[in-house]
């Protein structure tokens, strides 16, 4: 596996999306780290309502491909990450992770208690106002970021993916009955076989506010005066 050699913060200026890749196959070891670095990505409720399907086979990557509509990264890159939201996940028993935590000494009994309450409240409350689904992809997408940044690190290419049908990605995975489950993102992984510059991003200024939407920051220090 390839040692890292950046910071996070170096990562984050260097990472760009890559459409084609070299042949190499990626170690095993390397998979393996990004896919546990992906599972510490933090999730509302710790409900950890997201899971990874890894991709690397020739039959599925065509599949995927497929289901992009031909789109160059799953005939190219050898590895396919296909992030699945779980939005019925929080009915499930959850035990596991309560007891994780009480070993850790993360958590107390009394609050892992009131902590399980509080979050089927919570998850009930998204399921009368029609919102599983939207907060179990945020996890997913949460989880993806962390992979981007991690891969970079490691020398290794990604691309997050849109433009693909979710009906036929769920039947390329082996999850076309499953109506509980919904795909959040693809993402190619691989050595890049494209060196692609970074187009830049609009100032700070012009995306970032303070206390309200719209507000600058000199604005907002002259409103405080």
């Amino acid at each position: 596996m390839t040692s890292p050699t950046m910071s996070v913060a170096e990562a984050i200026r260097t990472r760009r999306t890559v459409r084609h890749y070299l042949p190499d196959p990626v170690p095993r070891d390397a998979l393996d780290a990004l896919l546990d670095l992906a599972v510490e990505a933090p999730s509302s409720w710790n409900l950890q309502d997201r899971s990874i399907v890894a991709v690397t086979g020739d039959e599925g990557r065509a599949g995927l491909a497929w289901a992009t509509g031909g789109q160059p990264q799953p005939q190219e890159a050898p590895v396919v990450l296909v992030f699945v939201a779980e939005p019925q996940s929080w009915r499930d028993d959850h035990g596991d992770v309560h007891e994780q935590a009480r070993r850790s000494g993360a958590w107390s009994e009394e609050f892992a208690a009131m902590f399980a309450a509080a979050s089927r409240e919570f998850q009930q409350d998204l399921d009368r106002r029609g919102l599983l689904r939207e907060y179990a992809v945020k996890d997913a997408m949460i989880a993806a970021s962390f992979v981007m940044l991690a891969a970079t690190e490691l020398g290794l290419a990604t691309s997050p993916m849109n433009g693909w049908d979710e009906a036929k990605v769920k039947k390329v995975i082996g999850i076309g009955d499953r109506d509980d489950l919904a795909i959040a993102l693809l993402m190619s992984v691989g050595y890049p076989a494209e060196e692609r510059r970074h187009p830049g991003r609009r100032a700070r200024e012009r995306n970032v506010f303070h206390e309200a939407h719209g507000v600058r920051a000199a604005e907002d220090g002259a409103r405080r005066e």
